[in-house]
């Protein structure tokens, strides 16, 4: 049963633009399937998590990690009282504005950007479904509900101004009443994307040989799940011990946000969503004692997987992908897309043509951006047989 401090489909905000409502779904429900089947969301599937997509098929890729946050985000929302299905739409849709190459593809992008007003993935998530997403008769974007879109925008706590333009700029029409705390489910979102990648990352870092399970059973958390598996289990193989330690790891990390928001939602007593937006803090967070050990865990990660020389060496490589794309296609906006040369010609500055370059780069999977570098400049890349 939902918690009077839940987000109700009866009490949404609506769509920017009204429609009938289903006579099977809620506005959340349709939220959630529409996100499910917009383009931006099926090329995630191709889209670096840490490994470019092409690194192997075992590593998790932006499609995966996504399906892993909304996993994570509605176990915690069934147990808090929240609506599940607002809470699995933000969760699925929290990454449609990552660029090809993951962070590597963004950082190249908001130095590329910066004359122009710059680049943020959580504000092109919103330009994406605001406005990129092009499918329906009677409206660009997915016509998502207020709620939903509140929970893209600001899932990681309220945004400080000034916005990234591309947010700025949808907010003008639609006020996502941005300087506030988002919704009880939009927190629950955004605390499981954290639990899913410091869960997932310590499996793909192992898989890819970074480091060992010796290396990583001296971090905390980590170390005492590896000790009750070796306590109950003495005799496991060693791909069990791993999947089994690390499966109570990520089950320590949900407990404890699970525990930490019960006790904050009890003390501040909440009688609506809207108490929820203006407590002035977050509801949903992991307690001190594991966010003090969760830094360890991930700086770990920091030095040992994001920052491993193998990884460093593809994060130059890819950066140069973009580095050759971005300004090759504002010199000859001719060969973006048949379906994009109408809002070229209408381009009347450098400024406008450049956002638009940027979408198209920012949309593209990691394959298909290393296609069209192989296409246009015919250079090997030394990444290896990619295809």
């Amino acid at each position: 049963m939902p918690a009077n401090y839940a987000c109700t489909p009866s009490d949404s905000r609506g769509r920017l633009y009204p429609e009938a409502e289903s006579g099977h779904r809620s506005c959340f429900q349709r939220d959630r399937d529409r996100i499910i089947h917009a383009s931006s969301f099926r090329r995630l599937k191709h889209k670096t998590q840490v490994f470019v997509e092409h690194e192997g098929d075992y590593f998790r890729t932006r499609l995966t990690h996504s399906i892993e946050v909304a996993q994570v985000a509605r176990t915690i929302a069934r147990a808090l009282g929240a609506n599940e299905d607002l809470t699995e739409a933000i969760a699925l849709a929290h990454d449609l504005g990552h660029t090809p190459f993951g962070h590597t593809g963004e950082d190249a992008l908001c130095d590329l950007m910066a004359p122009y007003g710059g680049f943020d993935h959580n504000a092109q998530a919103i330009r994406i479904v605001t406005n990129l997403e092009r499918h329906y008769a009677d409206f660009n974007g997915l016509n998502l509900t207020w709620e939903s879109l509140e929970g893209i925008a600001k899932h990681n706590g309220p945004v400080a101004a000034p916005y990234p333009w591309a947010l700025a700029e949808y907010n003008a029409r639609h006020d996502l009443e941005l300087t506030t705390y988002a919704s009880l489910e939009a927190q629950i979102a955004a605390i499981a994307d954290d639990i899913a990648y410091n869960h997932h990352d310590l499996h793909d870092g192992l898989r890819a040989g970074l480091f060992e399970v010796a290396d990583i059973m001296a971090l905390p958390l980590v170390g005492p799940c590896f000790g009750e598996v070796d306590t109950a289990y003495p005799d496991i193989d060693p791909t069990r011990r791993r999947h089994e330690a690390l499966r109570r790891f990520f089950g320590v990390l949900v407990e404890d946000v699970i525990a930490y928001a019960t006790t904050a939602l009890g003390a501040l007593d909440p009688a609506s969503p809207q108490d929820i937006r203006h407590a002035g803090r977050s509801m949903v967070r992991f307690s001190d004692q594991v966010f003090a050990d969760l830094k360890e865990v991930r700086a770990f990660l920091f030095t040992r997987m994001y920052r491993a020389p193998r990884v460093v060496e593809t994060r130059a490589i890819v950066t140069n992908v973009v580095n050759d794309l971005f300004p090759h296609m504002m010199a000859h906006p001719e060969q973006l897309p048949r379906q994009w040369q109408a809002e070229v010609r209408a381009a009347q500055d450098d400024t406008t043509l450049a956002r638009l370059v940027c979408d198209y780069i920012a949309g593209m999977t990691d394959r298909f951006a290393l296609q069209t570098h192989r296409r246009i400049f015919n250079r090997d890349l030394g990444l290896g047989a990619v295809f």
